[in-house]
């Protein structure tokens, strides 16, 4: 089944990335099969397209006027795709060791909402993130809001679908990678006193309700990011977002001490 890609990061990077099967491109012109743009940003993609062979034409309304109905900017092109290609788990641990890096995953359980999980992916693939999980049901799937959320960073990382969160946590473990829930709970331990420069699995909570209880359990260690301001907790993808970076700082700070 094929699905429509929309917004000028999320097409290029689709098309830059390769991934999927691409059918055609649309680019909204002031009529139909006017001039295709050869400059600025479309002109960009118009020109990766037709490097790659792909269908391209412009039309007026149509598609496009259809989005606009479904309050979505599309910013002139849109893509048509085969739907986000998945992959296991192993594909992540793989990625890693590619890399020659220790595992560095993002585990969410059971996020909701498509901006959070846009917004996470796109800071996963920025700090070199292996691999994102999420379970197959009841949670934000990848689809192309959460494409254009993520400015089309999606399309170059690996995202794994998973049947039980938990079971994949206890397997995680068993191959030494460390798994740390984000928590907002006055006693849990702050996230400057913890290690993250190892194999690891972040665990980010569902908005309003955080970490299920029994993957809370499952976690080897929890971290609470400080707060010094009124307000009590941040959203899920600024919380998560923060602790990835401190891994890939952690990260940084262990090579350099290695050296």
């Amino acid at each position: 089944m094929s699905e429509l890609l929309y917004g000028r990061h999320a097409v290029h990077e689709a098309l830059r990335a390769g991934r999927r099967r691409i059918y055609r491109l649309w680019v909204e012109g002031k009529q139909d099969d006017a001039p295709l743009p050869k400059e600025g940003p479309v002109g960009e993609i118009v020109a990766l397209a037709l490097g790659a062979k792909i269908a391209t034409r412009t039309i007026r309304g149509g598609l496009f006027d259809r989005l606009r109905s479904d309050h979505v900017n599309a910013q002139g092109v849109a893509l048509e795709v085969d739907e986000y290609p998945y992959v296991d788990v192993e594909v992540c641990l793989m990625a890693a060791r590619q890399a020659g890096e220790p595992p560095l995953l993002l585990i969410l359980d059971h996020l909701q909402d498509p901006q959070n999980l846009g917004t996470l992916i796109r800071t996963a693939e920025a700090m070199g993130v292996h691999g994102v999980l999420i379970p197959d049901r009841r949670a934000a799937r990848v689809t192309p809001a959460v494409s254009n959320a993520s400015a089309g960073a999606v399309e170059h990382l690996a995202v794994a679908q998973v049947v039980n969160i938990n079971r994949t946590i206890d397997d995680l473990k068993r191959r030494d990678i460390w798994v740390a829930g984000l928590d907002s709970d006055p006693q849990t331990p702050l996230l400057a006193r913890a290690r993250l420069d190892g194999g690891l699995a972040v665990v980010v909570g569902s908005e309003g309700e955080g970490l299920s209880r029994l993957t809370r359990e499952k976690c080897d260690f929890l971290v609470r990011l400080p707060m010094f301001g009124r307000v009590e907790s941040l959203n899920a993808a600024v919380a998560g977002s923060i602790v990835l970076y401190a891994a890939r700082q952690a990260r940084a700070s262990g090579a350099s001490n290695m050296t």
